[in-house]
């Protein structure tokens, strides 16, 4: 098992933000390679000390919030601890570990709530970027609005459907051949800038 500073060393000070949202089989090779093991280690519930303070929690957040993501791209299993990261997120936000750590990292608490398939959690991590990120919360506003916006329309994320052997209805196949994601991220930056926040 690698340790938290290790993983926050790692996605804070040798990766960074031009990392953390880019699809590369390479990076995602390398964070399994490094990471996997450890993660194995989290859904066995092994890792109850790194909840105990902020960065502990922010390092088990990014490792079973983040990590699944690259380490099992386009898998059903990429989503299978989001339930640990989500709970972890909620107990960090409730004690305001949060704000004990500086932004951009501090993003990582609220991105279990923008991926939750929740409207309560959406509309949360909508309120919490907007209040908690004034440096750096510009892109990651459009982003949890744009989220948000998917989950008031359709209750779950349809471009999951396949990873998770879901049968995606007419309206989320439309909304997927209209370029799904990009073209919700891209309507709410338009309407963003009209003053508009769906």
């Amino acid at each position: 098992m690698v340790s938290p500073e290790e993983v926050l060393s790692f996605w804070l000070d040798e990766c960074g933000p031009e990392d953390w949202y880019r699809s590369d089989p390479d990076f995602d090779k390398k964070i399994r390679e490094r990471f996997e093991g450890t993660w194995r280690e989290a859904t066995k519930g092994a890792l109850g000390l790194w909840l105990t303070y902020p960065s502990g929690t922010l390092a088990y957040i990014i490792l079973t919030d983040q990590f699944p993501r690259n380490m099992f791209r386009d898998s059903g299993v990429a989503f299978s601890t989001d339930h640990l990261s989500l709970a972890a997120a909620k107990m960090a936000i409730e004690r305001g570990w949060d704000m004990k750590i500086d932004e951009p990292a501090r993003q990582f608490f609220y991105l279990p709530l923008m991926h939750s398939e929740n409207l309560c959690d959406q509309d949360r991590a909508v309120r919490l970027i907007h209040t908690r990120m004034p440096e750096h919360g510009d892109g990651n506003r459009d982003h949890a609005a744009a989220h948000r916006a998917v989950i008031r329309d359709f209750g779950r994320f349809p471009y999951r459907n396949d990873a998770l052997g879901r049968k995606t209805t007419a309206a989320e196949q439309a909304f997927l051949d209209a370029g799904g994601y990009g073209a919700a991220i891209r309507a709410q930056q338009a309407a963003a800038k009209q003053g508009h926040l769906r």
